[in-house]
This record gives C-alpha cells, structure tokens and sequence, in this order.
C-alpha cells in the first residue's frame, strides 16, 4: 500500500498556520493515519469528503509534505493526484466493486 503527497502548494490560513498546503492520500485508509501520526497530526484533521471517499486526505504544510516524503510517502503532481482519484472513483463504479468472489 502507498501513502501519496501532492505538489499543489495553496497559499492558505488554517487556524494559527500560514503557509502553503497540499494533499496526503493513502491506499489503505489505516496506514495513512499511520503516517499522519507519525507526522504529528491529529485525526481530528482527516477530511472525509462528503461526493466520494476517494476524495478523503489530509491537508500538510510544506515542511510536513518533506517529511512525509522523507518517510516514504510518494510525491506525485497534483495532475497525477487527480488522475489518481479519478481511477479510485472509477474502480468503485464498476458493477462488482467491493464484492469478494466465492471460492
């Protein structure tokens, strides 16, 4: 499973913070927060996106998204965030989807 940090970079305000922010998604939800702990964030912070869980992230600094990296999460643009998404909301559209096949 991958943890993936994108480059978007928004100049925004969040509470006492300053700085430019970008997107932490994960491929299993659990290791994610694993990661987010590790970087000292809260899980008060997970954005649960109310259109599609594939949307779901946390939001890092600049310094955070370095660290992230640094403990092995993996930098993508934010074009290649997208079209991760995009290929999550797909998969859980296809007929079937979250179904386990009988053995």
């Amino acid at each position: 499973m991958t943890v993936y940090v994108d480059d978007w970079r928004q100049r925004a305000t969040v509470g006492p913070v300053d700085g430019v922010w970008s997107h932490m998604v994960g491929d299993d939800e659990e290791e994610l927060h694993a990661l987010a702990e590790r970087l000292g964030l809260r899980r008060a912070w997970y954005q649960r996106h109310r259109r599609h869980r594939a949307l779901d992230h946390y939001d890092v600094t600049e310094p955070l998204r370095e660290e992230a990296i640094a403990l092995g999460a993996v930098p993508v643009t934010w074009r290649q965030m997208g079209k991760l998404i995009g290929a999550r909301r797909r998969l859980d559209a296809e007929p079937g989807a979250g179904t386990q096949k009988s053995a």
